[in-house]
């Protein structure tokens, strides 16, 4: 028996069917979008609010900036990583330049009532849900 390979060009259209197929589903809505070096996020709930870690190293406070809306924060700025002049650089690692990372949240949340707190390259986010999406008690009569 001769064993045949499969055309190539069959194999191409299943694997862009797969793909938009993929892409047409909703788990892909709700992704961060991101710009240049972007610093890693862990959200979690604690308690009514929804908390934000982000890992800035080497990020200065006065080049961090954060705008929130609805069901969205925006941290945007700049890490610098600088060398001595005169200096021989044999590997570079570690990302410099502009970033700019908008999380999407799948609530709303009370962008007045956001706390914000810097220390040691990490930014904490606490971010209240906003009075419509917090859950209500109903009075059964």
């Amino acid at each position: 028996m001769i064993m045949g390979f499969a055309d190539p060009f069959d194999t191409l259209l299943d694997l862009q069917r797969s793909l938009e197929s993929t892409l047409a589903s909703d788990w892909l809505q709700d992704l961060t979008t991101t710009r240049g070096p972007f610093p890693p996020i862990n959200v979690f709930q604690q308690g009514d609010d929804i908390l934000a870690i982000i890992e800035l190293p080497g990020v200065s406070r006065s080049d961090l900036q954060i705008q929130a809306k609805e069901n969205s924060i925006r941290i945007f700025g700049k890490k610098a990583v600088g060398y001595p002049d005169e200096t021989s650089l044999h590997r570079r690692e570690r990302v410099s330049g502009d970033f700019d990372r908008t999380l999407s949240l799948p609530v709303q949340i009370d962008p007045d009532g956001i706390k914000a707190e810097y220390r040691d390259g990490i930014l904490a986010l606490f971010l209240p849900l906003a009075e419509s999406d917090k859950p209500r008690s109903i009075k059964i009569t």
